[in-house]
């Protein structure tokens, strides 16, 4: 199901004091940073649109499951915004009305002024909120047909909402055709907890995993209803995206997985 994306408007609940932001440029790449030296983000400084880090490209995978003709009338919505490249991808490449949930103004001011993310519009909207409040807003429910799920603090130790309470919500707020992605990494995370919990949520027979990135970054993917498309399926939607949009989904195939195979 689709949404038009409405002028931006806030909407945050009391917080503790959050951290500042930074950001730093090794060659092509500019990082963003919330105070310390864990990278919260980059985008390639002559690209600007593309998506520069291995996980955040899988965090696409929900393409696997679309037709890709069909995709100009779905919905994304990204819950933490980061250097914004997950919101820029679906905004500027695919096309799509996009939402971005962020709860730190900064970041919000970064992305605007570092990271070129485009001012909001008819299909472009930011929201300034705490993820976990604003997933529950009736606005959302049956409306997401993306929904990505990045949500770290400064210390980049753990998922900030990793309940099965939270993920209840974010299938909550997907179409019926919909799926979440969700990275899980973080020194305190505990990966097969947290695959449980989406699992419970969502059903076993509606999750895929990715295996880790290099960097300890692991997505996982959850449907709203759950579908086994054939191998040959996937391979064909693989090599159409990837020429569509430049993403590797061949290669994603190689290290992709249902929970319940």
């Amino acid at each position: 199901m689709s949404t038009r994306a409405a002028a931006s408007r806030p909407r945050q609940s009391a917080a503790p004091a959050l951290p500042e932001v930074n950001f730093s440029d090794y060659g092509n790449v500019r990082c963003l940073h919330l105070g310390t030296e864990w990278v919260q983000g980059s985008m390639l400084l002559d690209e600007p649109y593309d998506i520069e880090l291995e996980y955040v490209q899988r965090m696409m995978a929900w393409l696997l499951f679309n037709d890709p003709a069909k995709i100009s009338k779905k919905h994304a919505m990204q819950l933490g915004l980061g250097a914004a490249a997950l919101t820029k991808f679906c905004r500027k490449k695919l096309k799509i009305c996009t939402t971005a949930v962020e709860l730190n103004p900064q970041v919000i001011s970064a992305c605007r002024f570092l990271f070129k993310l485009p001012p909001d519009d008819s299909k472009l909207r930011i929201v300034l909120a705490d993820a976990g409040v604003e997933i529950r807003s009736p606005e959302w429910t049956g409306n997401v047909d993306a929904l990505q799920v990045d949500l770290y603090d400064h210390e980049a130790a753990a998922p900030v909402l990793d309940s099965f309470d939270f993920y209840k919500d974010c299938r909550n707020v997907l179409s019926e055709g919909g799926c979440m992605t969700v990275n899980l990494f973080g020194e305190r995370n505990k990966y097969p907890d947290s695959v449980e919990e989406i699992a419970a949520a969502f059903g076993r027979d509606a999750v895929w995993l990715f295996k880790p990135t290099k960097e300890g970054n692991t997505v996982v993917l959850a449907q709203r209803t759950p579908s086994r498309p054939s191998r040959a399926e996937l391979e064909a939607r693989a090599a159409d995206i990837q020429v569509r949009w430049g993403l590797p989904a061949l290669k994603w195939l190689k290290v992709f997985k249902p929970l319940e195979a």
